[in-house]
């Protein structure tokens, strides 16, 4: 008599599940505790610090997509900014009148301004950073490590000075004065840029934006979870291992590596277009290089290639320098009578030594993931 066959599944399909409920639990943990969060901080020091929470998610959809392209893919990017700086600025131009104020043909194609909602520039604004992610990454496909990180250095740089040199001769964006005037996020009639009343207790602006910040990094968190356990987040893995043994395998290393600094850049496009829209107002002073170092260093110190890890970076570098902004003053004043060190370059010098100790005594990040093949380069 024939017995039945036993099938079993293979293991590494049961680990990726098992890491997929993982994140996804550490993911719902993170939405109870952002929406606990604003209250208790609000509560504690005002709508500041509730700001200081917009700007840290902010960090964290940009982390999220950083660490595709060097947390998965292994591929180090210098310049992650510029797709920041190119989602910010398509939705000035779409969302402000800058565009119909310095072309007559566009003033007579829109009489009434350009006024595009932002649900509608942000994938826009995505969608061309991932063109110029694609842009950037076609002809550094032969480059790794330092080279690779030269470039990318070099195309954040260019685009920051386009941005601060097209006002002549002809304005496209306003140069270093930047663009004002940008439409707020707005859904159905709702302003996230204005006061709400829910069962007789107002709520700032700074909550509104802020739990709509919430909802964009768990999506954003969820697609890189989707990602990661996908052939295609296995495939950045194999390259960032070892990329000769990838093409081997039969792995289009060219596509697979185009294809991380597309979604990545994407991502960084979301994360400009809020900004934009929540800021009212942007310039290329915002996307200088020293915010692409932020941004890889929540990356490597959180962990690479660890969502939540990454996550958790990006809360702690982003709250930490304003926390030490606010008491290193006071704490001069009630100890010495006078400020002896200006705050900021304290601030500068507390930061950096948390990062060297961090590389000493925890070189894998904070949260490091689990397993050893997905947190090493």
């Amino acid at each position: 008599m024939n017995q039945p066959v036993q099938t079993s599944t293979p293991a590494t399909q049961i680990s990726a599940a098992a890491a997929t409920r993982k994140a996804y639990r550490g993911l719902a943990i993170f939405l109870i505790g952002a929406i606990v969060a604003p209250v208790l901080v609000g509560y504690a020091g005002g709508n500041y610090w509730v700001r200081v929470l917009d700007f840290a998610l902010l960090y964290i959809m940009l982390a999220l997509g950083l660490n595709i392209v060097v947390g998965f893919a292994g591929l180090l990017d210098l310049g992650y900014i510029a797709f920041y700086a190119v989602g910010a600025y398509v939705t000035a131009f779409l969302s402000s009148p800058h565009l119909t104020t310095q072309f007559e043909w566009i003033a007579h194609l829109f009489p009434a301004g350009l006024h595009v909602p932002v649900w509608f520039t942000i994938p826009i604004g995505a969608a061309v950073a991932a063109m110029f992610g694609i842009l950037l990454g076609a002809p550094t496909l032969r480059l790794r490590g330092d080279y690779l990180a030269i470039v990318t250095l070099g195309f954040g740089e260019i685009i920051r000075i386009f941005m601060n040199n097209l006002d002549r001769p002809v304005n496209i964006t306003n140069g270093p004065k930047g663009i004002t005037g940008i439409q707020p996020a707005s859904l159905f009639g709702f302003d996230f840029s204005k006061a709400h009343t829910f069962f007789g207790i107002q709520v700032s602006s700074v909550y509104m934006y802020y739990y709509l910040f919430v909802f964009l990094a768990l999506l954003i968190a969820f697609i890189c979870v989707r990602l990661q356990h996908s052939r295609i987040g296995r495939a950045w893995v194999a390259i960032r291992e070892d990329e000769i043994a990838a093409k081997a395998m039969g792995i289009n290393t060219r596509n697979i590596k185009l294809l991380a600094f597309a979604m990545g850049a994407s991502f960084g496009g979301v994360a400009g277009g809020m900004f934009s829209a929540f800021q009212g107002f942007v310039s290329p002073e915002s996307f200088t290089f020293w915010e692409s170092i932020v941004v890889l260093s929540m990356v490597v110190l959180g962990g690479m290639g660890h969502i939540p890890g990454v996550i958790l970076g990006g809360v702690l570098l982003s709250a930490f320098p304003e926390i030490l902004r606010s008491t290193m003053g006071p704490l001069q004043m009630k100890l010495f009578g006078i400020v002896i060190v200006d705050p900021e370059v304290i601030r500068q010098l507390l930061y950096g030594l948390a990062m060297i100790l961090i590389m000493l005594y925890r070189p894998a990040g904070l949260w490091p993931s689990p397993r050893p093949e997905e947190r090493t380069l």
